[in-house]
């Protein structure tokens, strides 16, 4: 019988924040967290979602609190992050990861209300988590930011401007942020996935599934999974020397 202990988590001790955490990479990403010791404000828009995230969480003996919370609203990013302090006692980390499509086709096309609110969804939740998630780091010492970009926030989709927008926002965002505060012990990076495989693509035509399976050079799709444990890589301290950068998790699509 060995004598060995089993290895503490290399989370022990932090508090996280992750919107978006209901389902997929979200999901994903918040139980990877609790099961490395991290106490997780699991944020969703669905209040049923989060508690999914909540339940599997403290069901594997882990800590989490659910939180409805529309990322498009600064007030609700101002509570998550209230939510991790008041509760957990600070937040260390952050996964800002929700996100939505937004409008297909050419530029021409697309309707001013559904491009604005991809934005205010995609692209301005992430500036309002920084902007509250930053002061509470410096509080506890420092910490560490993930924003969830895109492939498309790399290049250029030609049915999806108003997406493509957003997710290059991110990236000059997050070296922003990178950069303004590298020295205060807080690290901003984003990641880049492919396509995904999610409820949603598991349920189309199998022609256009086909296609996105096409795009990428190790045919297949991405598992929520592999997307999260990437995030949790920059999340975590064997990332310390990592700021700024752009991780992309696509099985090659840009490459080709």
């Amino acid at each position: 019988m060995s004598d060995q202990s089993p290895p503490t988590p290399s989370l022990l001790g932090k508090v996280a924040l992750v919107t978006g955490a209901g389902s997929g990479i979200g999901l994903a990403a918040a139980t990877m967290l609790a099961d490395e010791g991290a106490a997780v404000v699991c944020a969703d828009i669905r209040t049923d979602a989060a508690q999914v995230a909540v339940d599997a969480i403290t069901a594997a003996g882990g800590q989490a609190v659910a939180l409805a919370c529309d990322v498009s609203n600064p007030a609700d990013m101002e509570l998550a992050v209230n939510l991790a302090v008041a509760t957990f006692g600070a937040l260390h980390l952050a996964f800002n990861n929700a996100g939505i499509g937004g409008p297909q086709g050419p530029l021409e096309y697309a309707h001013i209300r559904d491009y604005r609110r991809l934005i205010e969804v995609n692209l301005n939740s992430v500036f309002y988590g920084l902007k509250f998630e930053i002061p509470a780091m410096r509080a506890a010492g420092g910490g560490s930011i993930v924003n969830t970009s895109s492939v498309a926030g790399l290049v250029g989709l030609d049915d999806g401007p108003a997406y493509c927008t957003s997710k290059h926002g991110i990236v000059g965002m997050t070296q922003a942020a990178a950069v303004a505060y590298a020295d205060q012990n807080i690290r901003v990076n984003s990641i880049h996935p492919g396509y995904v495989e999610t409820p949603l693509i598991a349920a189309m035509e199998p022609a256009r599934k086909a296609r996105l399976l096409h795009l990428h050079p190790m045919g297949r799709l991405a598992s929520p999974e592999e997307v999260a444990q990437v995030a949790l890589f920059l999340l975590s301290d064997e990332a310390s020397f990592v700021t700024g950068a752009q991780y992309v998790v696509d099985g090659g699509l840009v490459a080709w």
